[in-house]
């Protein structure tokens, strides 16, 4: 009987570590970004579809770096992708984040868990329209280090993202 009340009583302190992400709200607006493939945290047909509020819920994170793309310093906000990932349940694989106009880029999920790559919607404070750029812009901070200012990173800082496509 000792053994049996141990063993509850572990599987009961383990139960709050191994809680998952929320489930997934439908979008209640206009859709900016379709996750799909086989992941855990879906809220479609073997999809996550956000609207910009959705996205926004999410934590938000911040910085201004330089880009090869505009004049000056830039804030952006949005959200890591690498929360965007873990909050769907994806941890391997890789991921293909393409734009409106099919531009697409495979990228390694590992090299994106723990990383400062960003899905930004803002840019110093305002949305971006399709025009400048967005809604959603995936961006690293270029000017924090050496390794954001290659040809493979600035190949993978794509704007326009309306999709991620999930594969092993």
């Amino acid at each position: 009987m000792r053994v049996l009340t141990s063993a509850l009583l572990s599987v009961a302190l383990l139960l709050p570590f191994s809680a998952t992400a929320e489930p997934l709200a439908q979008p209640g607006d206009t859709p900016v970004l379709t996750v799909s493939g086989d992941f855990s945290n879906q809220n479609s047909d073997n999809a996550a579809i956000f609207d910009m509020e959705m996205l926004q819920a999410l934590p938000q994170s911040s910085f201004t770096t330089t880009t090869i793309w505009t004049d000056g310093p830039q804030e952006f906000t949005g959200v890591k992708v690498d929360d965007l990932l873990r909050d769907l349940g994806i941890s391997a694989g890789s991921v293909k984040v393409t734009a409106i106009n099919d531009y697409a880029v495979e990228i390694p999920v590992a090299e994106l868990l723990g990383s400062e790559a960003l899905l930004a919607y803002l840019r110093n404070g305002e949305a971006m329209s399709i025009r400048d750029k967005g809604p959603l812009w995936l961006v690293y901070p270029y000017d924090a280090d050496d390794k954001f200012r290659n040809e493979v990173i600035y190949s993978r800082s794509v704007w326009q993202v309306d999709r991620i496509i999930l594969s092993e």
